[in-house]
Parts: C-alpha cells; structure tokens; sequence
C-alpha cells in the first residue's frame, strides 16, 4: 500500500468511526424508545410504528440538508476553501429552521386524515399515533439543524464534536423516556417528550458550534439556492423511499396489530443496522467529494471500491448477530407472543439482505458524495415504484404475511445494488472541480 493509500484509509477509518458513534445514537435512542412503549401494550407500539413512519414521510427533505450539505463543503474542502465549506453549513443551517417550521405547521393540521389513512380501521391504533405525532413534530427544526450541522462538520472531515454533541443529546433522551413513560404516567406522549427534548438540545448545541467556527450569520440566497438545487433530487430519491416504506406500513396494519407492532420492531432493527452500515457511506462522501474537489479521479475510484469492500464485511457480520439473536432480540422488545411469531417470520428476510445492504449503502455514499443525485433519484424511483411497493400490496391481496412485505424490501435491495455497482464500474459519476 502506497504512503497516500494508507494515509486516505485512515482518514476513511476515521471518519467511519465518529460517523458510527453518531449514527448509533440516535437509533439507539429510539431502539430504547420501542422497547420502553413495547410493554405498554400492542396498540401503543403499533401507534409509534404508524406515527414514526408519518414523521419520517415530513423529514424527508432532511436528507439533502444532511447530505447535500456534506458533497458540496467536501468539495470546498478538497479545493482548500475552509470558508467556502463551513458557509454550506451556516445556509443548511438556515434552510433548517425556514423549512421546520413549515413541517410543524404541515404535521400539524394534516394529522387526523394522514394517520387515519396509514392506521386504517382501527380507532386504537389511530389515536395512539396522533398523541405521540402531534407532540414529536414540534422538534422538527431541531432535527432538521443537527441533520445540517453533521452535513458541514463531515464536510469538512471533522469528526470529534458531532460526537460529542449526538451522544449528550441523544443520552439525556433515553435517560428522560422511561421516566416519563411510566413514573410519570405519561405513556406514549411520554415517549415524544422526550424526544423533542433530544432534538431541541442537538440542535441548539450545533448552533453554537457553528457560531464558533465563523463569523458569517446572514443568509445567502445563492448557496441557499444551489443547496435547493442538489436537494430538489435527493428529495424525490427520500420521497420514493417514504412511499416504499409507508406502503409497507399501511399494509402490515391491515394485517391486524400484531404484524404492525412486529414490523415496527423489525423496522427499528433494519434503520439501526443501516444507519451503522452508513458510516461507511458518509466516510465516503465526505472523502470522495474532497477528492474529486481536488481533481483526484484515481483516488476517487479507489475509495469507491474500498468503502464498498467495507461495506459488505460489515453487511455479513451483522447478518450472522442477527441470525444468532433470531429469538431473543424479539423478547426484549415485547411480551406478546403474537408479536413474537410474527417477528419471526420476517426475521429470515432481514437476516439474508444485510450482505447486499451494505454494499448499497457504501456505493449511496460514494454517488452521493460525487454529486450524482440524479442518478440516484431515477435507481431509488424504480426499485420503490416497481419492486418495493407492487409486492407490498400483492402481500395483503394474496395473504402472503408479514414475510411478503419484507420480500419487497428484499427486492428494493436487489434492485438498487445493481444499478449501483454498474454505475460505480462507469465514469458518468467522476467530475471534477470544486462544485459539480
């Protein structure tokens, strides 16, 4: 290995390390919280499925205020323009709060009609779901700037203070949700509390990072429209996946609570085990956007496979955790036997797709860090449209189970690890420059 390769894997270890500890807080987090509202009973756990997935169908535009935020300050970066790079976050910053408060506003008075459509006939369900949602989305500004201040520290390959700033915010959450869950008597609305507390806290605490790191504070609609423009793609890429996994949602809570309580379950642990598999992915944006940022396309080419070799050891070690945990994890989210059998049911599917997870994941990372979001979008629209969502639906026409909703995940991988790895073998996606 040459001393420049070496150099570039450490910075990729690095990277991928802080970005681990980052990403496994706040699954971890909310891992606690399904456990915690689990043993209020099934309607209760059903309720955080339904209202999560809505949560996540109006944050979808925090993926290109993350992401988007992390290739164009990479670039910057890679071009030496510090100042140029830590401006990306202070506009995402920006865009967070203008675009939270909009979501509030939106969550709110939309959220009796969408949550009885994704809760279908049953009132129980449906009324837990809009306890908990009405309170969680008030934190939606806050989410939105912990998501734009990991975008610019990324870019700039800063990796200690998201990690600081993540785990406190995220600890005192876990800390507050059974205290108020149960000695408070608050139950489910208990849980969204605390929360809100998480991202009220994140958010305020990158603010002031980012007010230590420039004197720039004035909004800038030019970058603020350039970032409009990477995100208008990585939003409808966010939007095919809220459909895909909405879809699945609705499905699995007409199957009856059980598989919607056990889909949340399963759900939990799919999110938690992507977003660790993820580190690898935001190392590489990070480091791919810095390379091509400094016209480096053999280094840029040489991550790419690299990040991807990563990606599927760590795809197949967590396949064989999984597998060995196949009864236990089950259990300690739940007493019901119910949900128990149905978590067993889609356990093999979760099991078998995480080797391909995290080749997928990696290559996201590395196209995304290239700016080619494009490309992403049209892969990400046709395995949601035509494999994830058609077999959701042929799941609860044809009484296939729980298993048949997570066949169409299975499909959503497959789809898209083929459509990666041809574009990655290609050039489409090696520009270079300081933008693209």
């Amino acid at each position: 290995m040459t001393a420049t390769a070496d150099v570039a894997t450490r910075r990729l270890l690095g990277l991928a390390a802080s970005a681990f500890v980052v990403l496994a807080a706040e699954p971890l987090y909310l891992l606690v919280d399904t456990a915690v509202v689990g043993h209020l009973g099934a309607t209760a756990l059903s309720g955080l499925g339904i209202a999560a997935a809505l949560m996540g169908l109006l944050l979808l535009i925090g993926t290109f205020v993350e992401y988007g935020t992390t290739s164009r300050a990479a670039r910057w970066f890679g071009a030496q323009r510090h100042d140029a790079a830590v401006n990306e976050g202070v506009q995402a910053s920006w865009l967070a709060v203008i675009i939270g408060l909009v979501v509030i506003a939106l969550g709110e008075a939309f959220a009796d009609p969408l949550i009885g459509l994704l809760a279908g006939s049953n009132p129980d369900t449906q009324q837990a779901a809009e306890s908990w949602f009405r309170i969680a989305v008030v934190g939606t500004p806050g989410v939105l700037l912990v998501l734009a201040g990991n975008g610019w520290m990324r870019g700039v390959q800063d990796t200690r203070r998201p990690v600081r700033i993540v785990v406190i915010a995220n600890a005192l959450s876990a800390a507050a949700s059974p205290v108020l869950v149960y000695p408070l008597h608050l139950g489910l609305q208990g849980s969204a509390i605390a929360n809100v507390g998480a991202q009220v806290v994140g958010g305020g605490l990158f603010l002031r990072a980012l007010h230590g790191s420039t004197s720039a504070s004035r909004p800038q609609w030019t970058v603020m429209r350039a970032q409009l423009v990477v995100g208008r793609d990585l939003v409808v890429r966010s939007a095919a996946f809220q459909v895909a996994f909405l879809t699945a949602a609705g499905v699995a809570s007409r199957m009856g609570s059980a598989q919607i309580a056990a889909h949340q379950i399963g759900l939990q642990l799919w999110e938690f085990t992507a977003l660790l598999l993820d580190s690898f992915a935001i190392a590489a944006q990070s480091l791919v956007g810095a390379a091509l940022g400094a016209s480096d396309e053999t280094g840029a080419r040489r991550m790419a496979w690299q990040v991807a070799g990563y990606g599927l050891w760590a795809g197949c070690g967590f396949s064989v955790l999984f597998a060995a945990g196949w009864r236990l994890v089950p259990q300690a989210f739940t007493s019901s036997p119910a949900v128990q059998h149905q978590a067993h049911l889609l356990w093999p599917w979760l099991v078998a797709m995480l080797p391909a997870a995290g080749i997928v994941f990696a290559l996201d990372g590395v196209l995304i860090g290239a700016g080619d979001v494009g490309f992403m979008r049209t892969l990400t629209l046709i395995a949601a449209v035509g494999a994830f969502a058609p077999l959701n639906v042929a799941a609860l026409h044809w009484h296939w189970g729980i298993g048949g909703v997570w066949a169409g995940l299975a499909a959503f991988i497959g789809v898209r690890l083929i459509g990666m790895v041809w574009r990655t073998r290609g050039r489409h996606w090696l520009v270079l420059g300081e933008q693209r």
